[in-house]
């Protein structure tokens, strides 16, 4: 019987290297963790080093296998992209579309736009990533990824569809058992809604004038939608988009101090221009967050 390809060898230690256990790699492989093992100690043969250390505290990746790891990474997203783009002819209104977002765009403005697309093109996949990173696209880790940062990379279409103001709100119920604060400074009297890693938040924000700190806030969570879900359970006052702020019926704090404000772009590899279900999403996204800016800035 025919033994495994390298193919095989590196996608499975990619597996390996994304989910740090050979038992969560081999369920993301759909293969035995027996299997799975024998696929990296082949790898290790073939080229002649270890790529992990076995410890107490589960595999360790040698600095081959950290080497390796960016070129597994692209060589994953290639393929990945082949297999959309074999999905579906040119001129195809069938096939999968990639599309990555921040947790909040994805989660909480796209899903009624990507629903409408699907109900205008019932042949289309849609494969939605969320993520606060911004994926590349010119390595086509997505097909197209909705920003609020203008893209850095080349060869990339980028729409500019406005911009979406960021600031405080709480609940009603929240505001009228503890008060609305009238400056930054009352804030200390406030339960307040932010992030658990010391190295995010709002403390580089211009204009804000006062300390921000890990132990700033009452609930802490790296989690844009754990933030989100605890304002609207009239936890404290958290940061949100105004639209969204708006949908859910919360107030603004602070109503003449704007936090910030960041621009809103879709964007696409250029080489996708000629498949017509890419173009098609492209403009539907363009037109939705567009909308959606609109709305933001109206109500």
């Amino acid at each position: 019987m025919p033994g495994p390809n390298d193919w095989d060898l590196f996608q499975s230690l990619h597996a390996v290297l994304e989910a740090g256990t050979l038992s969560a790699a081999a369920r993301l492989r759909g293969l035995t963790q027996p299997t799975l093992g024998r696929h990296i100690e082949t790898l290790e043969q073939r080229l002649g080093s270890p790529l992990f250390l076995r410890s107490p505290r589960g595999l360790q990746p040698t600095d081959l296998a950290l080497e390796l790891k960016p070129h597994l990474h692209d060589m994953s997203a290639a393929a990945s992209a082949a297999v959309r783009d074999a999905s579906g002819a040119a001129n195809s209104l069938s096939g999968s579309i990639r599309i990555t977002a921040s947790e909040i765009v994805g989660a909480e403005v796209l899903p009624p736009m990507l629903t409408s697309f699907r109900e205008e093109h019932p042949g289309v996949v849609i494969e939605l990533m969320l993520s606060n990173i911004n994926d590349d696209l010119s390595r086509r880790e997505a097909d197209i990824a909705v920003r609020m940062s203008p893209p850095s990379q080349s060869a990339l279409v980028a729409k500019k569809v406005g911009e979406i103001s960021i600031n405080f709100y709480a609940t009603a119920e929240y505001l009228e058992r503890h008060g609305a604060p009238q400056s930054l400074a009352e804030f200390e009297d406030h339960a307040i809604i932010g992030f658990d890693s010391p190295g995010r938040g709002i403390r580089d924000v211009p204009g804000l004038n006062m300390p921000v700190s890990r132990e700033t806030f009452t609930f802490r969570s790296d989690s844009d939608l754990a933030q989100l879900a605890a304002t609207r359970a009239g936890f404290g006052i958290g940061v949100m988009q105004d639209g969204l702020a708006r949908r859910h019926g919360l107030i603004r704090v602070l109503p003449n101090f704007t936090l910030f404000v960041l621009p809103a772009y879709v964007v696409m590899h250029e080489n996708l221009r000629g498949s017509r279900r890419m173009r098609l999403m492209f403009d539907h996204l363009v037109e939705g967050t567009t909308a959606y800016v609109r709305e933001s800035r109206a109500a």
